[in-house]
């Protein structure tokens, strides 16, 4: 007999993802393939992105396709704005060709979001974005990398900021209290 383990949700109350926020969001392909070292279909998902924040209301102010992932900086422009709705279509819409050639899924099913509090430091998490592939080693300058923009300012002109940006996932335990962290 199959164990069946109930659905985990990680996803905040739906309302929080509604309206005029920003988002910091991460979608990786399955499996981590490298799908998006093909240039074509990097540009295929950018094209997606640019129509699918236009039809859900969404600015993007940073974007990096990188070779087995995706980042995205976003802000809803209407009280209407629906950040889970808009990437349910875009993970749909772009991995719709990728089906129909490989007949395997483009991303996994989850991705990763952060949802931006007035205190955040929203210029950092673009840097972050724009940098990673100057981390990874794809490039010396992030505006030679081709696959990373803005659709909204002129990102090859903005200074880097003073204080940098991590994602939670990626941050120290050591800001967590002394009582939560574990020791191994």
């Amino acid at each position: 007999m199959q164990t069946r383990y109930p659905h985990k949700n990680i996803r905040l109350d739906r309302l929080r993802y509604i309206g005029q926020n920003s988002y910091f969001i991460t979608f990786c392909c399955e499996g981590r393939g490298l799908v998006f070292t093909d240039a074509g279909a990097a540009m295929r998902l950018i094209e997606n992105l640019r129509a699918t924040s236009d039809i859900y209301r969404f600015a993007v102010y940073a974007y990096c396709v990188m070779p087995d992932h995706f980042h995205a900086l976003l802000t809803g422009l209407a009280p209407t704005s629906d950040l889970r709705r808009f990437a349910k279509n875009l993970k749909q819409t772009s991995s719709d060709d990728h089906q129909k050639r490989f007949r395997s899924p483009l991303w996994q099913k989850k991705f990763y979001d952060h949802i931006f509090r007035p205190t955040d430091n929203f210029a950092g998490a673009a840097s972050y974005i724009w940098m990673n592939p100057v981390r990874k080693g794809l490039c010396a300058d992030p505006r030679d990398y081709p696959f990373s923009g803005s659709f909204v300012v002129d990102w090859k002109t903005m200074v880097r900021p003073l204080e940098d940006w991590t994602p939670e996932w990626k941050r120290e335990p050591t800001s967590l209290p002394a009582k939560s962290r574990t020791t191994r």
